[in-house]
């Protein structure tokens, strides 16, 4: 029986201290008994000699500091995970809240898992189709990879992780694909939206949705993810599953993080979030990967909206430095009316070339991934241009490649949020579009490729 401490002695917001306690360690669990019997949880945040500040998980209203009572209970939070919990949507502390009875555990798992060893790891290499085809065609999602999604404030992202979420695939195995999916912060709009939009296509029978909304504890959000990343670890390697984690959205986490840091009086780094804030973010992007000997994987995409569209804040920074490359959304493509709204030039999955090319997409891929950011980025200069000096100073190929930079955004970032293309389709746009370009001008692909693919369509003009 878990020894009963009566000797509280202060409470400010959601932290408590209790004095004279024996035997108790950094994140072991507690519960806080009421006078009137009820019952509250906490989670020990720090040990000073004999005195242990908890953090509490609900509201401190009503702790009485003489009657009620805390005992600590020997272990840190833990989630019960079983091949069932596929298709069941938990709230930020693992207990299921779709009216749906409660998971039957095979095992109970300390959500605060452990980073992969690096010796463990094996490279990632296959080619994950999300039916995007700023994505699939210019900024490959690759199994195993740590990919995030930057965004901003009013932009579409819970959009976009929703149709990750239902339309990524590995192609060519046979091996099963999961998809779990952790929310924090939202509204019970967005959280309503997440439900239905699996729901109805089916997706959710795959997946595993934990749901922590803006209303809950802080304390909550920061467990949120690490329940998922907890859960994604037993259906990847004790299951052999693929399992793709998207967490959305990691600058609520973040501020989280910073509240808490707040309330124990801690020195702030940069903008006022905890100077452990990398140490933090990277004990959970680093449980994503491949095992060596293990057919699972964990494929991770952080979705975060960057407070004033600023890439430089501690949140997007910090992030981009642990993972491998990021997909940017634009809100001046999003003005434009470009869904969803990549921008393409200073997005960059780093392990892109590590899952295309003949046997995994096509041979054709990287030549054309090459040529069509080349042209692009030219097409935008020529835009730039042409609003300062006026289209009649510009030459006849730069005003080609403007014409390019406007139907490459409108035919192939732009395809809505219901469009799932496969990779091939992906690419056939991406030679109609070529086509728009005179073949000499097509310098980063082969001439036997440009026989192959460029000569097969009609040419711009052409019927």
């Amino acid at each position: 029986m878990a020894k009963e401490y009566r000797t509280i002695q202060e409470v400010t917001g959601p932290l408590m201290l209790v004095k004279g306690v024996e035997n108790v360690t950094y994140n072991e669990l507690g519960e806080i008994e009421l006078s009137n019997g009820e019952t509250r949880r906490c989670k020990v945040l720090e040990i000073d000699g004999p005195n242990a500040l908890v953090q509490l998980f609900e509201s401190s209203t009503g702790i009485n500091l003489e009657s009620s009572k805390v005992r600590f209970l020997g272990r840190s939070l833990e989630l019960g995970v079983s091949g069932d919990m596929l298709g069941r949507v938990f709230d930020g502390m693992g207990h299921t809240i779709d009216g749906g009875p409660d998971i039957l555990p095979e095992k109970r798992l300390d959500i605060n898992g452990l980073p992969m060893n690096p010796a463990a790891r094996e490279y990632p290499s296959e080619f994950i189709q999300t039916g995007i085809s700023a994505i699939d065609g210019l900024n490959t999602l690759v199994r195993g990879q740590k990919l995030p999604i930057f965004s901003a404030s009013g932009l579409p992202h819970a959009q976009l992780a929703a149709q990750i979420a239902r339309q990524a695939k590995v192609r060519g195995t046979s091996e099963p694909f999961a998809v779990v999916f952790a929310a924090m912060g939202i509204t019970f709009e967005e959280a309503n939206f997440f439900q239905e939009s699996f729901r109805e296509t089916g997706a959710l029978d795959r997946t595993v949705l934990f749901l922590n909304l803006a209303n809950d504890p802080a304390v909550e959000r920061i467990s949120t993810p690490r329940m998922a990343l907890t859960a994604a670890e037993y259906l990847a390697f004790d299951k052999g599953m693929h399992v793709l984690v998207i967490l959305t959205d990691i600058t609520n986490y973040a501020d989280s993080l910073r509240e808490v840091s707040a309330a124990r009086k801690e020195v702030p780094g940069r903008r006022g979030y905890p100077g452990y804030m990398y140490t933090d973010l990277a004990t959970m992007y680093e449980r994503a990967g491949r095992q060596k000997g293990k057919n699972g994987s964990i494929t991770l995409i952080p979705i975060l909206s960057m407070p004033e569209d600023d890439k430089t804040h501690p949140i997007p920074d910090l992030t981009g430095y642990i993972t491998e490359g990021q997909i940017i959304l634009s809100r001046e493509l999003y003005r434009k009316g470009i869904m969803p709204p990549v921008d393409v030039l200073p997005s960059l999955s780093r392990l892109k070339d590590k899952g295309i090319g003949k046997g995994r997409t096509r041979e054709d891929h990287a030549a054309t991934m090459n040529q069509l950011f080349a042209a692009y980025a030219r097409g935008k200069d020529a835009k730039e241009l042409m609003v300062i000096l006026g289209e009649a100073a510009l030459t006849d190929i730069d005003l080609i490649y403007a014409k390019f930079a406007d139907a490459f955004e409108e035919k192939y970032v732009s395809q809505g949020y219901r469009t799932d293309r496969s990779i091939e389709e992906t690419l056939e746009i991406g030679w109609e579009l070529l086509r728009i370009l005179p073949r000499s001008e097509l310098k980063r692909i082969s001439d036997a490729m440009l026989d192959t693919y460029y000569d097969k369509g009609p040419k711009a003009g052409e019927a």
